[in-house]
């Protein structure tokens, strides 16, 4: 049987901004950690500075993906804001039908 009384669904994927956010936000944690630590200890054995460079790129590391990931959630949730704000808010009495 199917129910008549359902919304008709959307052609997009409900999923599909929840992981584009998970994938950039993921991206911005690995990628410059992952870095500075290779950098960081190639560096440090260049120069012989055994954890200086390495704690230093780490540290600048975390902090610049700290700021991205700041900025890239704060660029969502103003697009959902504006999506919202463009969305027509329907009111409680069309949504019980006639009474």
């Amino acid at each position: 049987m199917v129910d008549n009384n359902l919304p008709p669904r959307n052609n997009g994927s409900s999923w599909a901004p929840a992981m584009q956010i998970f994938s950039e936000v993921s991206t911005w944690i690995v990628v410059p950690i992952v870095l500075a630590l290779i950098f960081g200890k190639m560096l440090d054995a260049r120069y012989g500075t055994k954890p200086t460079i390495f704690l230093i790129l780490t540290g600048a590391a975390f902090l610049f993906s700290c700021f991205k990931i700041f900025y890239t959630v704060k660029n969502y949730v103003n697009k959902l804001q504006d999506i919202e704000k463009k969305t027509p808010i329907v009111e409680q009495s069309s949504l019980r039908g006639k009474e």
